[in-house]
C-alpha cells in the first residue's frame, strides 16, 4: 500500500508539472532602507537590486512564486529630513541576500491562451528571509561584529503585469518588507553584551526595506486546464 501511494503521488506530481504554466525571469530595480539610520522616505530607490524570479501559475487568478534578490541597503542621516539625524550624521551600508516565497493574486483573470492582450494589477505576499552582516556604532564609527544573521519578514508588493508577446511578461512592481529585526542598520547590536550600551533609536519599530523595479519573465510548459477540480 505504501508503494502504491508513492506511485500515485509521483504520477500526480508529474501531471501537475506538465499541466501548468511556468515563468522564469529576472528582477532589476532599486532598494531603499527605512529604520533608525538614514532617511525615512518609503519609496526612494537608491541602490541597485537584481535577482531571479520563478512563478507557477496555478489558475488565472493566483500563482505561487519564489524569488532570490541581491542588493545593498544604505542609510545616511544627512539625507534625512529629521534635524536630529542630520546633526548625528551616522551612515551604514549592508549587503543582503533575500529569499522570498509566497502567493501572487491578480485583480483580473490572467490567461495567456484566451487571445487578446493579457494584463492585470496584482498583489503579492508571503514570507522572506534575508542574510545581513552584524555591526554597531561606537562613538559614531561603525564596528563590525564579524558575524552575520538572518532577518525573517513579510513581503508585501503591488504590481502591474502585461504580456508583451506569447511567451514574455513584463511587470512593474513596488514592494515593502517588514522584518522581525532591528539590527540591519546597526542600531541594535547582535551580541547580548553590547545591546545595553550600544543600542539606540526606537526599539518599538523594526526595520523595513523596499524594492522597486521591473520583472521580465519567460513562460513555458503546456497550456493549463483551469477547470474546477
Amino acid at each position: 500500500m505504501r508503494y502504491l501511494t508513492l506511485v500515485l503521488i509521483t504520477l500526480l506530481s508529474i501531471q501537475l508539472s506538465y499541466s501548468q504554466i511556468h515563468e522564469f525571469g529576472v528582477f532589476v530595480g532599486g532598494s531603499n532602507f527605512i529604520g533608525d539610520v538614514g532617511a525615512t522616505n518609503y519609496i526612494a530607490p537608491k541602490k541597485l537590486a537584481i535577482g531571479g524570479i520563478y512563478k507557477w501559475n496555478r489558475s488565472p487568478r493566483h500563482s505561487y512564486r519564489i524569488s532570490l534578490l541581491f542588493t545593498e541597503l544604505e542609510g545616511i542621516d544627512k539625507n534625512s529630513d529629521d534635524p536630529s539625524r542630520m546633526q548625528r550624521g551616522y551612515e551604514f551600508k549592508n549587503k543582503i541576500i533575500e529569499l522570498s516565497a509566497g502567493m501572487e493574486f491578480t485583480f483580473f483573470d490572467f490567461d495567456l491562451h484566451n487571445g487578446g492582450n493579457a494584463s492585470t494589477p496584482y498583489l503579492y505576499t508571503g514570507i522572506s528571509i534575508a542574510s545581513y552582516d552584524n555591526f554597531y556604532f561606537n562613538n559614531g564609527e561603525l564596528k563590525s561584529e564579524n558575524t552575520s544573521s538572518y532577518a525573517y519578514g513579510i513581503p508585501m508588493a503591488l504590481g502591474y503585469k502585461a504580456a508583451i508577446s506569447d511567451q514574455l511578461i513584463l511587470a512593474l512592481e513596488i514592494g515593502a518588507r517588514y522584518t522581525f529585526t532591528d539590527e540591519i542598520d546597526g542600531s541594535v547590536p547582535d551580541a547580548k553584551e553590547l545591546k545595553a550600551t550600544k543600542s539606540f533609536g526606537n526599539i518599538n519599530n523594526n526595520d523595513w526595506y523596499t524594492f522597486t523595479g521591473i520583472t521580465l519573465t519567460y513562460t513555458f510548459g503546456r497550456n493549463p486546464c483551469f477547470c474546477a477540480q
